[in-house]
């Protein structure tokens, strides 16, 4: 399971908004197959991994390992639950059952009923934080939310003036470099009217390969032309004129949107941190200071993870529950 799991994030910014799937097979203690979820619309893990084995009579003495519960029903592929019923594998191991009402233990039924022994739970805890865009978006009907922001050694986010419609970086080029690889990773980015007008950024990912993500704009008082880079052909770009974050998140999720990282300004980011809508938190303080300027967001997290990237310090929190 634990390989399934690392196997799995292969499909990170790909696999969007299906789940990012891996699964193992396993004939006399040894993986003689792996596979994970292709690019949405592609097929699902367990096809990858029993595709993969050549001699498929291996299978009826085999044990699939999966990170999640198969699933059971028509969407763009045909049910995975079939699938291995079809191939008649004894042993189905999963990490967690799948929350989405057009499955929730339906695939496990299924195996059940056609004799197969299905053990649930191995990993689960694991199973279910690499999951949590996915589940996130079934149990609270909204995107993961992560924010993001730069902070100056003494607590600023941008300066209190600049003579430039441009960003001031705060961060080393690397930090930078890993923001954009970010960005590829999740469906969605998102700013307010303010980052736009004195930024005028793209929010593409220049410094990674990966697809860009749909851009999302809060521009409730109707202030953007279509001169600044968010409406180039480079993206989707969706302007949200929403009163509310609720109907914002409610807006995203019909949309089919199940994560988005949120990247400033610092209204937008205390907007949403005050209205507890927000699931992860990933903080750089950079080594520069300014004399004057915008305070940082002010937010309460648990610390999950802390490192150095050169003269910067990267902080990652989880919202307190």
């Amino acid at each position: 399971m634990h390989r399934a799991i690392q196997i799995a994030k292969n499909g990170l910014g790909k696999t969007r908004p299906n789940p990012m799937v891996g699964a193992v097979i396993v004939y006399n203690n040894k993986i003689i197959s792996e596979g994970f979820t292709s690019k949405y619309g592609g097929n699902h893990a367990e096809v990858n991994a029993i595709n993969a084995v050549k001699d498929k009579s291996l299978l009826q003495q085999s044990t699939l390992y999966v990170t999640l519960e198969p699933c059971s029903h028509y969407g763009k592929t045909p049910p995975c639950s079939d699938l291995i019923i079809h191939y008649k594998i004894p042993n189905v191991v999963i990490g967690c059952v799948d929350d989405n009402p057009e499955v929730a233990g339906k695939g496990i039924k299924k195996l059940i009923d056609s004799g197969c022994k299905v053990t649930v739970g191995v990993l689960e805890s694991k199973c279910k934080a690499h999951h949590k865009r996915f589940f996130t978006f079934h149990n609270k009907q909204r995107p993961y939310i992560i924010l993001k922001w730069a902070e100056t050694n003494n607590g600023f986010i941008a300066p209190a003036t600049k003579n430039e419609q441009k960003p001031i970086w705060i961060t080393n080029k690397t930090s930078r470099q890993l923001v954009h690889k970010w960005r590829a990773e999740e469906q969605a980015i998102l700013v307010g009217t303010n980052t736009v007008v004195k930024d005028n950024p793209s929010l593409t990912v220049r410094d990674w390969t990966g697809e860009n993500p749909i851009r999302v704009v809060l521009d409730k008082n109707n202030l953007l032309s279509k001169a600044y880079n968010i409406f180039n052909t480079e993206a989707e770009t969706l302007i949200i004129k929403e009163q509310s974050l609720k109907e914002t998140c409610q807006y995203l999720y019909k949309k089919n949107i199940n994560s988005i990282i949120i990247e400033g300004g610092a209204k937008t980011l205390q907007l949403f941190i005050d209205k507890e809508l927000w699931d992860e938190a990933r903080v750089f303080k950079g080594a520069i200071e300014f004399k004057e300027g915008v305070k940082a967001p002010v937010f309460s997290g648990n610390l999950i993870s802390e490192q150095t990237i050169f003269n910067d310090v990267l902080r990652i929190y989880e919202r307190k529950h």
